[in-house]
């Protein structure tokens, strides 16, 4: 079979019938590729785009990027709602199958620990964001549209000490929620884990990320562990909680994708 096989996942053996099975990277439908006790999940993609050469451009390339990294994600999805997979590294490529399966034959030993680890477990994600500062309670009656003026510069330097006390307040209470709800939900998990905080530019969620955190739960919790979630409210204005998952144990499964040959 012509071109370089694209590894999206490790896993044991398991049943699924063909149409479970998505259009993967380049379109192509991801197969089963066996070696001793693990699978590893590989499809077929063309070497002007996966070479070396070609795949350092893509990747500076965010439309390319973007719809390699969807369809990957698809294909671990739905790897995940049938097995435990150990996700790979976006973008690992070997050469041919025997590239593939000695890399199996090499990692033997990572991947089953991994994936004695993981069996039966799901990765949840939990955000909590501040999506705006608290403002000065207006004093008194307004009597016209427009913006309330500074009687003098101490009345406008009050003013503004009071919005920062308060802005520094909100940011304190968020801060304090997040870290009880981040050792709340550790308490629920088998392993919890704390991202660093996205940035916004680049998530493109609104508000602050005050807390990126990722849980580790059986898939016979899962239920409540999403229902324990959804009864923590902040009671803070303008705070989030935003919960996604189940996902592959990206944050827990301890492998990379190593590199291609």
């Amino acid at each position: 079979m012509t071109g370089l096989r694209y590894v999206y996942a490790v896993c044991r053996p398991f049943e699924a019938s063909a149409e479970d099975v998505p259009a993967g990277v380049a379109g192509v439908p991801p197969r089963q590729l066996p070696h001793g006790g693990l699978i590893a999940i590989v499809g077929t993609v063309p070497e002007d785009d996966f070479a070396e050469g070609p795949l350092r451009a893509h990747l500076e390339d965010l439309d390319w990027l973007t719809a390699t990294a969807r369809a990957h994600q698809g294909v671990i999805d739905a790897l995940t709602s049938v097995t435990t997979p150990l996700p790979l590294r976006l973008a690992t490529v070997f050469r041919d199958d025997s590239g593939v399966r000695a890399m199996l034959e090499e990692r033997e030993d990572d991947f089953h620990r991994a994936l004695d680890r993981l069996d039966g477990r799901v990765e949840w994600g939990v955000k909590v964001y501040a999506e705006a500062e608290r403002r000065e309670p207006p004093e008194g009656p307004q009597e016209t549209s427009e913006p309330r003026k500074a009687a003098s510069g101490r009345d406008y330097l009050r003013r503004r000490r009071v919005q920062h006390h308060a802005q520094d307040e909100m940011r304190e209470d968020t801060e304090r929620f997040a870290r009880g709800l981040h050792e709340l939900l550790s308490g629920c998990a088998e392993d919890s884990l704390l991202h660093s905080p996205q940035n916004p530019a680049l998530s493109g969620a609104s508000g602050r990320n005050v807390l990126n955190a990722a849980y580790l739960v059986p898939r016979s919790a899962s239920e409540a562990f999403v229902e324990r979630v959804q009864r923590e409210e902040s009671g803070i204005p303008g705070v989030r909680v935003e919960l996604t998952g189940p996902w592959a144990a990206y944050s827990f499964s301890g492998v990379d994708g190593g590199s291609g040959s």
